[in-house]
């Protein structure tokens, strides 16, 4: 089983960064395939950034450019850098695990982008 805890949301200005963590509780060379997904509130929860089972990266059209997913193996640490924000990124962000073909979530972190 792994376990995954989100940090980093926080209420930022539109054009502001954030870089969102994820820790598992596992080492991450064994977890086949991780990301960041978001929901919005009244909306179904989307992918924003992924490693695949295959070491590539799936982004989403609306992220491209501006959102950086990257990890830190000696870490465990799955990361999302997030930059020039827009009031539409707002929502809970929350990791993803895809390990030995079962999914796991972590409880996610609100990112609040407003004037």
């Amino acid at each position: 089983q792994v376990q995954l805890v989100e940090s980093g949301g926080d209420l930022v200005q539109p054009g502001g960064s954030l870089r969102l963590s994820c820790a598992a509780s596992e080492s991450i060379f064994r977890i086949n395939a991780m990301g960041w997904y978001r929901q919005a509130p009244g909306k179904e929860r989307e992918l924003v950034a992924a490693f695949t089972n295959s070491g590539r990266t799936n982004c989403a059209d609306s992220v491209e450019g501006r959102f950086t997913i990257s990890r830190d193996y000696a870490k465990n640490t799955l990361y999302l850098r997030m930059n020039s924000l827009k009031p539409e990124d707002t929502a809970v962000y929350y990791c993803n695990a895809d390990w030995n073909g079962i999914q796991y979530w972590g409880k996610g972190t609100l990112v609040t982008v407003s004037s």
